[in-house]
């Protein structure tokens, strides 16, 4: 169907989990060997547009630039939203790989949430291609994920993956090797960030940042508003709405739990609505088996514990689950002729 003829474990494979908050780029036999934020920094003058900076470097200058300088996030919602800036971006993670290994034109596996269109695919296939690969590969989110985290989907019976990242959370429910459904909302951990600037603003007339919020949920984000044992707290400074004075705030798990409210139903919602669409047998395994959950969003303190008490069904949180897309990416490369079933067409 693909035309694939490739051999298990070439070094100029690479897999890339392009994320709307950090994108991992994994090289066959050499394992993960970059990890940045999804961040460009991009100079405009005399209508000219010159990047920066991308990465690490281009997310340390978030709301510290002067006028003539932007630093965007290309991907939103898990999907491209400035293809120069990402086209840039995948190629200098790209170029930044070949200074690591010895190869020209690398063959790439890429993921794209379960919900984009074929539009949407078209564009990260056409901008991984003008980024320098010489062959385009493309895989679902969740379904990666669910290889990632070990889920025995050539089993039949049904299992479930719920991928949590920055713009989107996808679900997967794999059996017998293949998908059974997949689909996604705009809904993530970005949308958890901008609940927390809502929710200070609100709350206490305060404005904070993107950055802020994002390290506010960080140290000390909860989505339970039950307290065991020492809860940690965080001092925000910002500005006064009203008067534009500093202001400082103190805010605690119970406080970030409220702000999360309306993201987190959504969330279980959207699984709870999942299972129902399944048939009756693929839907008892997944009551039997339990939910996966991967993606940097899973991190959040106590996530697996709302979504089982709201949802009703056990949810399994493995030890690392940023890493579960890009793992389940790496599988898939190493095994491209047995998981071609798994790939879609741009």
């Amino acid at each position: 169907m693909f035309g694939l003829g490739i051999k298990s474990a070439f070094s100029d494979n690479i897999a890339i989990d392009l994320g709307t908050a950090n994108t991992l780029v994994y090289v066959a036999g050499r394992g993960v060997i970059l990890n940045e934020p999804s961040v460009v920094a991009i100079r405009s003058k005399g209508g000219v547009r010159e990047v920066l900076a991308v990465g690490d470097k281009a997310k340390q200058m978030l709301g510290r630039t002067p006028e003539s300088i932007e630093t965007i996030r290309p991907l939103r919602d898990g999907v491209i939203a400035d293809f120069v800036a990402t086209e840039e971006m995948l190629r200098q993670f790209i170029g930044r790989t070949k200074s690591l290994v010895e190869f020209v034109r690398p063959r790439i596996l890429i993921c794209v949430p379960a919900g984009a269109t074929p539009v949407e695919r078209r564009a990260v296939y056409e901008t991984a291609m003008s980024a320098g690969a010489r062959k385009v590969y493309l895989v679902e989110e969740p379904v990666a994920a669910a290889i990632g985290a070990g889920l025995p989907i050539d089993e039949p019976k049904g299992s479930m993956v719920v991928d949590i990242g920055g713009g989107t959370t996808d679900v997967a429910v794999l059996s017998l090797g293949g998908v059974v459904q997949a689909s996604s909302i705009r809904c993530g951990g970005n949308a958890m960030d901008e609940a927390i600037i809502r929710y200070v603003r609100r709350r206490h007339q305060l404005l904070i940042g993107e950055s802020n919020a994002e390290r506010i949920k960080i140290e000390a984000g909860s989505a339970s508003r039950a307290v065991n044992g020492e809860a940690a707290e965080i001092v925000i400074r910002g500005r006064e709405i009203r008067e534009g004075k500093p202001k400082t705030v103190v805010l605690g798990p119970q406080d970030i739990a409220e702000a999360l409210e309306g993201p987190i139903e959504k969330i279980a919602e959207f699984i709870q609505h999942t299972i129902e669409d399944l048939p009756p047998e693929i839907s008892s395994d997944i009551c039997e088996r339990g939910i996966h959950l991967s993606g940097g969003g899973a991190k959040l303190a106590k996530l697996d514990q709302e979504l089982e008490r709201r949802i009703g069904i056990e949810i399994h949180l493995p030890g690392q689950p940023e890493q579960c897309v890009i793992a389940g990416s790496a599988a898939i490369l190493q095994s491209l002729k047995e998981r071609e079933h798994l790939l879609i067409k741009p």
